[in-house]
């Protein structure tokens, strides 16, 4: 399997054709820039927007939401339900969510 990180917008391309190929995308805290914890650059907003757009699974694991500070945990919980992006803080988690078909596809 492919190492799939996102570091830079060049590498979102990458991971959108990897979700779309594997039906979901778990990827991990330490996969991504510093730059996506930092609100102010929007670069989590470019990356998840992507995903939504696209209608493909993001899972992020972030173990500890409190290190990345309050509006990035405001982020997360923004995001508890959403249909495409969510935040977990483990993996196996994320990979039951990713693994449940949404309920018009069954």
């Amino acid at each position: 399997m492919a190492f799939i990180g996102i570091q830079s917008a060049s590498d979102i391309s990458a991971a959108l054709t990897a979700s779309v190929e594997r039906g979901g995308l778990v990827i991990d805290e330490k996969d991504l820039s510093p730059d996506f914890f930092d609100l102010k650059t929007g670069f989590a907003g470019q990356v998840l927007q992507k995903f939504v757009s696209y209608r493909t699974k993001l899972a992020v694991i972030v173990r500890d939401a409190s290190v990345h500070g309050g509006r990035f945990g405001e982020l997360m919980h923004e995001h508890r339900i959403h249909p495409t992006v969510r935040f977990f803080s483990a993996e196996q988690s994320a990979r039951t969510w990713l693994s449940q078909m949404p309920s018009g596809k069954r």
